[in-house]
Parts: structure tokens; C-alpha cells; sequence
């Protein structure tokens, strides 16, 4: 799995439009400028999230995009799926030898070694299929509703956790937190 700027962008930009909607529709041109967005950019991940039923356009004077659901009804596993992330560790491990591995062949020239099927593939192969399945619930069990009350809660501890740890994550505890 690699999360590429295009989910994390697509997640920054859905939280942009529940914060900043209230039941109105917010132009993409205001969520460029707010989260520092190409417009164009933000042009291909809405075409992608509107066709994944994620949000709705509304045109005319006024218009832009709404959530087409309730915000506690769109989790962010959702929203990575629509703009093509690919959330599953293990969706390529497939055993076939890496470039460089020079093939070996039968006496009738057939491949011998075409698939890795040792002990360590499977272990490794379940031991990240494992890790896509957990991956999957987390992200599928957060909604932008979670994401957006977690925000409100942090906010008005951020002033003291800004003198305290800058680094500290707005959504879970940061490790010393969790270790003391």
C-alpha cells in the first residue's frame, strides 16, 4: 500500500467541504485557495468522487459540491476507494520472482521457478493480507463525521498542546502520551 497525495489531497478536501458547507454548496475554487489545492487538480478528484457517489454538484449561480450523504455515512475508506488508492498491502503479492532472478527451465524448456511458494512467501503473504484487513476496518469504521468532531475536541486543547508538542497528532495521542 502507498497513500499518494492523491488520497491524502481527496480526504483533505472532503473535510474542507463538511466544515465550510452547511447544507450549502462550497466552489472548489474556495477549497484550492483554503487547503493550497490546484483547482485543477481538485477538478479530476471531484469528477472521481461525484461518479463514486461521494458528492453531489449542484450548477447555476451559487453551485458547487455538497456531500451526497451524511457526513457519518462517508468514511474515509470510501473516499479512498473513489479516487483509486489502492488500500491493500497485499493485493500484488503474487509470488512471481522479482527482475533480475534468472528463470531456471526443465529439459523441455518450460519455466521451473515461475512462482515462489516457500514458507516465507506464505508467512510474509499473510502476515500483510492480515495487515490489509485491519487497515480496511480502520478505515472503513472512520467517518469525515469522526474526523470533524475529533477536530472540534482537539481544538480547544491546541493552544496547550501547541506550547507542549508541536508534533502531536489532532486525531490520536501521540506515542509518549500513550507510553507514560
Amino acid at each position: 500500500m502507498r497513500l499518494t497525495s492523491k488520497g491524502r489531497y481527496a480526504v483533505r478536501a472532503m473535510l474542507d467541504l463538511t466544515f465550510n458547507s452547511n447544507g450549502n454548496p462550497v466552489r472548489l475554487q474556495e477549497i484550492s485557495s483554503r487547503q493550497a489545492i490546484s483547482l485543477h487538480y481538485l477538478e479530476q478528484l471531484f469528477r472521481k468522487l461525484r461518479t463514486g457517489k461521494v458528492v453531489k454538484s449542484v450548477r447555476g449561480p451559487g453551485g458547487g459540491y455538497v456531500l451526497s450523504r451524511a457526513m457519518d455515512e462517508i468514511s474515509v475508506k470510501d473516499i479512498l476507494e473513489c479516487v483509486g488508492e489502492n488500500i491493500n498491502p497485499a493485493r500484488d503479492i503474487v509470488g512471481i520472482p522479482s527482475s533480475g532472478i534468472e528463470i531456471m527451465k526443465d529439459e523441455n524448456g518450460n519455466d521451473i521457478n515461475t512462482v515462489v511458494d516457500t514458507a516465507e512467501f506464505n508467512l510474509t503473504k499473510s502476515y500483510f493480507e492480515n495487515l490489509g484487513v485491519i487497515m480496511q476496518e480502520y478505515l472503513a469504521t472512520t467517518s469525515l463525521g469522526d474526523l470533524m468532531r475529533k477536530t472540534k475536541d482537539t481544538s480547544a486543547h491546541a493552544a496547550a498542546a501547541s506550547n507542549n508538542n508541536a508534533n502531536a497528532s489532532a486525531i490520536r495521542t501521540s506515542i509518549g502520551e500513550i507510553n507514560q
